[in-house]
Formats: C-alpha cells, sequence, structure tokens
C-alpha cells in the first residue's frame, strides 16, 4: 500500500461495536473482507493495485484489533450488523451501490449479508468460503482450539486449526519449512488467536447448507484456486451451481493464498468484473 494514500475512520456497528476501516483511492466503492486471522493488512497488495479505479474500504472485523474484540459468544448475525454498517458508510459517502468482495471467512461471512440485505450492494464476489467447516462437526475443534488458547499453546491451536481447514500435512510441513527460526510478534500473534477464536465460535452455530444462498440475487462472481485441497473444490463448485447466474473463475496454479500469492490476477479479475456489472 506504498503507492496509494490510506486512512483509518471508525464504524460503529448496531450494538455499539467500534470496527477500524482502512480506505484508500477514488471511484465506485469496494468493501473488501479479510479472512481468520487476517486484519487491516489482510487485502493490501490487492487494494493498491485496485485504488486507481476505486474507493476502497478494508475493515478489521469485530474480534480483530484494532477494531473492538466485544465479551460473550460471536456469531454470524451480529458480523453482518457489522457488515452492513460498513457497506452503509461506504455507500453513504459515495453515493454509489458497494461491490462486496470476501476471501475465506470473509467470503461465508459475504454471503450471509448479501442474503440477508443486498440493497446497497451492486455485486458480490467471493474467494473460496470454506462452507464445509460449521455446525456441530466443528464444535470438538472449537472447544480443543479453546482450551489450547487458554494455556497459550501454540501448537495444539495450530492443530485444531489444521482440522477446520483440513489443510493437507505437506502443506502445514511446507509452510513450517518456510517460517524456519522465525516467530511472529507475541502481540500479534494473539490477536490473530483471539480473532480466531471468535470465528470459530460462529462457524460451530452456523450451517454447511449450501441450498440457502440460492435467494443472493446480486451479480456474483465466485473465485478459486485449481491447487486447492478438497473439499473446497467441491464445495465451490456447488455454491456455483446454487447462486442464480453466478460466474465461476479457476485459476490455473493457484491455491488458498492467492490473495497472497498472486494479488495482481486477483485485483485484474475483481477489476474485470467490476467493468462488467451492470451500473
Amino acid at each position: 500500500m506504498n503507492n496509494h494514500q490510506s486512512h483509518d475512520q471508525y464504524v460503529w456497528s448496531a450494538d455499539g461495536t467500534r470496527l477500524v476501516v482502512r480506505r484508500m483511492g477514488s471511484g465506485d466503492p469496494v468493501v473488501l473482507v479479510h479472512g481468520s486471522g487476517g486484519g487491516l493488512h489482510s487485502w493490501g497488495i490487492v487494494a493498491d493495485q485496485l485504488a486507481a479505479g476505486y474507493e476502497l474500504w478494508l475493515p478489521a472485523r469485530r474480534g480483530y484489533g484494532p477494531s473492538d474484540v466485544p465479551s460473550g459468544i460471536k456469531s454470524f448475525k451480529v458480523e453482518v450488523a457489522d457488515l452492513i454498517a460498513v457497506i452503509e458508510a461506504a455507500r453513504e459517502s459515495s453515493g454509489r451501490p458497494v461491490h462486496l468482495v470476501g476471501t475465506s471467512y470473509g467470503a461465508t461471512l459475504s454471503l450471509h449479508t448479501a442474503a440477508t440485505e443486498s440493497r446497497d450492494l451492486r455485486s458480490l464476489a467471493i474467494f473460496e468460503a470454506p462452507l464445509f467447516a460449521a455446525g456441530p462437526e466443528i464444535v470438538p475443534m472449537l472447544d480443543r482450539y479453546r482450551a489450547a488458547f487458554d494455556r497459550n499453546d501454540d501448537q495444539a491451536m495450530a492443530a485444531a486449526l489444521n482440522e477446520v481447514t483440513r489443510v493437507p500435512a505437506e502443506i502445514v510441513a511446507a509452510f513450517a519449512a518456510a517460517a524456519g527460526d522465525r516467530t511472529p510478534d507475541p502481540a500479534e500473534a494473539r490477536r490473530s488467536a483471539i480473532g480466531w477464536l471468535h470465528d470459530l465460535e460462529a462457524l460451530a452455530e452456523d450451517s454447511t447448507d449450501i441450498a440457502r444462498w440460492s435467494t443472493i440475487t446480486v451479480p456474483t462472481l465466485l473465485m478459486q484456486g485449481a491447487d486447492t485441497w478438497e473439499p473446497m473444490p467441491t464445495t465451490m463448485n456447488a455454491l456455483a451451481e446454487t447462486i442464480p447466474g453466478a460466474r465461476q473463475i479457476i485459476w490455473p496454479g493457484q491455491s488458498h493464498f492467492a490473495t497472497m500469492t498472486a494479488p495482481a490476477l486477483v485485483a485484474d479479475t475483481l477489476g474485470q468484473f467490476f467493468t462488467e456489472v451492470p451500473a
């Protein structure tokens, strides 16, 4: 985000939760929603590539600093209210309907939001929503994660998360090898861990029912990597058949980390989609 100036502002949700939103660029408004373990920085490189033509809003979701971390169990219902508040702020600022973009958990949240309130939305674009990771089967993993979180056991937390996301063992090992002796900043690691805990709470109360997304009527783009592990491909293919008129793009050579490994590809795909959406 070096080439375009950005500034952070507050948006208050319906229950008084204070959300910090990073804004940059000018043009039609785009709200970019981060996944689990993310934050204000998550969409940064993609946003930098879009900032010449769009006004970008990058919220830190509740539970992720510097936004508020409310007490109690989190649900998609309260987080939908958060996202609606951000969308309304973007609509009010620009006077134009909003392109909503979400990745991973943020993609699931974006689906919930588009199905709940699409009045201010011009389009919906999602990258690899983990719709398979929800409901009662997540509860034991949530319990293991919470216990590991309480005793500050990073390895046990990571093991529980890998079970939720179903990342293949060889990919986990490759990440560990790439990290080497580097250790994350303890404060940042704890902030991410808190956010993950709240996301798991919401997922455990959610459903794996894909048919419910058939009510989404805004122009929709579904993006995925050809190299992402199952059950993500099967899940995204089912979603493509469920949302009326949804467009599906599968990027060769990319996986669940495409927003980091191929930001220009993601930005170009989004920019092309935005220009083709009816005004």
